[in-house]
């Protein structure tokens, strides 16, 4: 799945700004920018997490729970949009075989990152192998949860699955996928920096 140029990013944030009628971001703006250009997809990631700038409050902690509650959302509105196109009449034997089993990745993917998203709750206080093993947890099951995304979206890459199916399943996946890929950036992002804390205490 392809990485968008970093390039780009100022322009779409600039864009942004002027749309939502402020010249230039805020602190909480400023902070959510810096952590989402240390992203694989810095332009996802400043979309989805910038309205929530304020409510982040410079924390990396709640940045990581911010994007990993966004990828959750994401993947159970997939889920749903998936839901009903395997009730369309019409569809071929091979899309409806490939939906079946997406479906069946993305039911794991959205468990998984929803232990995750609980998991990460009990961060902000750990310290020490309590807080190791917190970050562990979170680690496995977000990276299964984003290899379960790519098997299902790789189900739709044979050229005979071209069509509405195809072309309506692989752009949200490959977006959730990406805000799961991102989720895991900023929550190692996170973790590292509290390990530092810890150790200077």
């Amino acid at each position: 799945m392809s990485r968008p140029t970093l390039p780009l990013l100022p322009l779409i944030l600039s864009l942004l700004f002027i749309a939502r009628g402020t010249a230039e971001p805020n602190d909480g703006q400023n902070f959510v920018m810096a952590l989402c250009r240390e992203t694989p997809f810095p332009t996802v990631c400043y979309m989805s997490l910038g309205i929530h700038a304020d409510a982040i409050r410079q924390d990396p902690h709640e940045l990581a729970r911010t994007a990993l509650t966004l990828s959750v959302a994401g993947a159970e509105a997939t889920k749903a949009d998936m839901l009903k196109l395997a009730h369309i009449t019409g569809l071929k034997p091979a899309e409806y075989g490939a939906l079946k089993d997406c479906l069946d990745q993305i039911e794991d993917s959205v468990n998984r990152l929803t232990q995750s998203a609980r998991e990460i709750e009990q961060l902000s206080q750990a310290k020490g192998d309590e807080f190791s093993w917190h970050v562990s947890n979170v680690v496995t099951w977000t990276s299964a949860a984003l290899a379960q995304m790519d098997t299902c979206g790789r189900g739709f890459s044979d050229r005979a699955l071209d069509g509405k199916i195809k072309a309506t399943v692989q752009p949200e996946v490959i977006h959730v996928w990406q805000l799961i890929r991102n989720a895991i950036e900023l929550f190692q992002q996170f973790a590292a920096q509290k390990v530092i804390i810890i150790e200077n205490i």
